[in-house]
């Protein structure tokens, strides 16, 4: 976007209430490229030490531990489950219900003294994970969405619809069958794969008018396609992962396309097998979220890009065929949509049934 566009942005912006669309950060092609060959170095290597939002590892042993996939729009308009992940954590296939809300506040205007408004996303998902042959497993997720927003005058925006569906598919290149004679008790796991996001839910541009957040929609309008990988290692009760997957986005039918999302985390945890058959799994970890800029028409739209850093906590319990869990995340340091959108918090609770 060149001076003379962004000049006519800013000036389209105010009593006509134009659109204001605003996302975030593009991390370079190639400093994903080399963090993704670092990370397999790292993982073939098995000198691995850290840990993941990402999907569950295919550990066959009474521990099991605890990871989750990042992934979401910067609000989680998209419903893919604001880096709160694909599974639950535990080692299990699942059908199950999860809640998930996540507390944003964003500027009502383009100035740095603009009021703020205070945005809630709310969502609710359907969620599995099925097991496909020995090495794939398939996790699909179908969300439904109420947000609400208030404004500095007080008055309310709701939005209610389903959000958009993701299906993803992984392949386990390494699982601890494979690595038991030489690694002795250290159980190892590497998976990669990738998935679709599906524009199942309503993109409305006319929600965008007189705000800076672009993500408070019921969906993306987009197809979006993810790529990913895994790796995973314990030692008796203890564990840890590491994960990096990557979002491409693409434009939708109004022709607004949210940036590229680049995704990473790391977590450790520790299982405990109290008496009645129950297992409960502490975790703690980091996770990150870098995006780029958003594109309307083909011109990049201003202060969408941006990136924050999260501290994990969560809890997870197994008893018989059925889990329960809680996690959390809060910003430890973010810039997003150059100061404009901050998060707040971001918590999930989930039920599920193993099959």
């Amino acid at each position: 976007m060149n001076d003379f566009q962004n000049i006519r942005q800013h000036r389209e912006l105010t009593p006509e209430k134009q659109e204001r669309s605003t996302t975030l950060l593009l991390v370079p092609q190639e400093i994903c490229f080399l963090l993704f060959l670092f990370f397999l170095g790292s993982t073939t290597s098995m000198r691995a030490h850290t840990l993941s939002d990402s999907i569950p590892s295919p550990f066959a042993t009474a521990f099991r531990p605890a990871k989750a996939f990042l992934m979401c729009d910067v609000c989680g308009c998209s419903g893919n489950g604001g880096s709160m992940g694909y599974s639950t954590g535990l080692d299990n296939n699942f059908i199950g219900l999860r809640y998930i809300t996540q507390q944003y506040r964003s500027r009502d205007g383009i100035f740095n003294n603009s009021p703020w408004v205070d945005e809630n996303f709310n969502t609710i998902q359907a969620w599995g994970r099925v097991p496909v042959g020995r090495r794939v497993v398939v996790h699909a997720m179908v969300p439904y969405h109420f947000h609400n927003r208030t404004f500095a005058d007080k008055s309310d925006q709701h939005l209610t619809g389903m959000g958009d569906m993701t299906v993803m598919g992984f392949y386990k290149l390494l699982k601890p069958a494979d690595t038991m004679e030489t690694s002795g008790k250290l159980r190892h796991t590497l998976q990669v794969g990738g998935g679709i996001k599906l524009p199942t839910g309503n993109y409305d541009r006319s929600n965008n008018e007189g705000s800076v957040n672009p993500s408070f929609q019921a969906g993306t309008g987009s197809w979006d396609y993810i790529i990913g990988t895994d790796y995973a290692v314990t030692l008796g009760n203890w564990g840890a992962s590491a994960m990096l997957n990557y979002t491409f986005k693409t434009e939708n039918n109004e022709h607004y396309q949210f940036g590229n999302q680049f995704n990473y985390g790391i977590q450790v945890f520790r299982s405990f097998s109290v008496p009645d058959n129950v297992t409960i799994t502490p975790i703690l970890g980091v996770a990150g979220e870098v995006y780029a800029e958003n594109e309307q028409y083909g011109q990049a739209v201003a202060n969408t890009e941006g990136d924050v850093f999260f501290g994990k906590w969560g809890i997870e319990a197994a008893y018989k065929k059925w889990s329960l869990g809680v996690m959390g995340m809060l910003p430890v340091n973010q810039n997003l949509n150059n100061g404009k959108v901050e998060v707040k918090n971001r918590l999930s609770v989930y039920v599920n049934f193993n099959i």
